[in-house]
């Protein structure tokens, strides 16, 4: 193996080492390391990407517009396999759905902004898991800096809080962590709601996103976004920060006959019953 192939393999395995501790709730982490990891990993992506649908090709000079989702996995690639199963569901109702490890946000970036400035104005639609959601914010704050607006960024439990940028029409954060919520950055004027699953007794950060109630939820959103119903940059509704928790499920209960009840004597003010 040549020095190049053995600085790659040394600085991914020092990035999912710092994936582990950021998943399980150390405080510190290999920023260093994670950072080159991902540099390096960017520069091999577009050769060798972690696809489940066929893959890209860079659009040529005025393509028409159409949806496209990037669906970004977390650590190793073993964590965050319902973003496997949305992107089938995606791709089912006729839409682009692709599915990447999370050290490949800045080849997808650059072929965002490669396909943009051809003619494609999606809309772009951003899901990912742990550290994949975590990935989908910085993509989206990188594809602002880029002048490309994103219509939809879903982080799926992340590891931590992160601002929803200006370029971003909606923002879905899918959560059972309170400490992961996401806040609106300078002059983000879109929607964002973080929604409480900690509620939930059957989900956890390793089955939040293989949850149906979840990804029915990411679904809905995203065939909304991709059908124009919602989500759009420019025209998206006012900011909305506030937690919302989806009721659990109900679980089926007896009937008990609750007895008549019985009229009551109406009071004037100054009487006693």
């Amino acid at each position: 193996m040549s020095d190049a192939g053995r600085g790659i393999v040394r600085s991914l395995l020092l990035r999912h080492v710092c994936g582990v501790a950021l998943i399980f709730g150390a405080a510190t982490c290999l920023s260093a390391a994670a950072h080159s990891a991902t540099k390096l990993a960017a520069q091999h992506a577009v050769s060798r990407p972690h696809a489940v649908s066929r893959p890209h090709e860079v659009s040529r000079p005025h393509e028409v517009s159409r949806p496209h989702v990037y669906l970004m996995r977390g650590l190793l690639n073993i964590f965050s396999l319902g973003m496997d199963q949305l992107a089938a569901q995606i791709q089912r109702r006729g839409i682009d759905a692709s599915v990447y490890n999370h050290t490949y946000a800045d080849a997808i970036d650059a072929r965002i902004v490669q396909m943009y400035r051809a003619g494609d104005h999606g809309p772009y639609i951003l899901v990912g898991h742990s550290l994949g959601a975590d990935a989908v914010m910085w993509m989206a704050q990188q594809l602002g800096a880029q002048g490309v607006p994103v219509a939809l960024v879903v982080p799926v439990d992340g590891t931590g809080s992160s601002v929803a940028p200006k370029n971003v029409a909606c923002v879905i954060n899918l959560t059972q962590r309170r400490y992961a919520y996401m806040r609106p950055g300078v002059g983000f004027h879109g929607v964002l709601d973080n929604v409480d699953f900690s509620g939930d007794p059957g989900i956890d950060h390793l089955t939040i996103d293989k949850s149906p109630r979840v990804q029915a939820e990411a679904l809905r959103y995203v065939l909304e976004t991709a059908h124009e119903d919602a989500c759009r940059p420019g025209i998206a509704g006012p900011v909305v920060a506030r937690p919302k928790q989806l009721p659990a499920p109900k679980l089926a209960v007896p009937k008990v006959a609750v007895p008549a009840k019985t009229a009551s004597p109406a009071l004037r003010p100054g009487e006693t019953g």
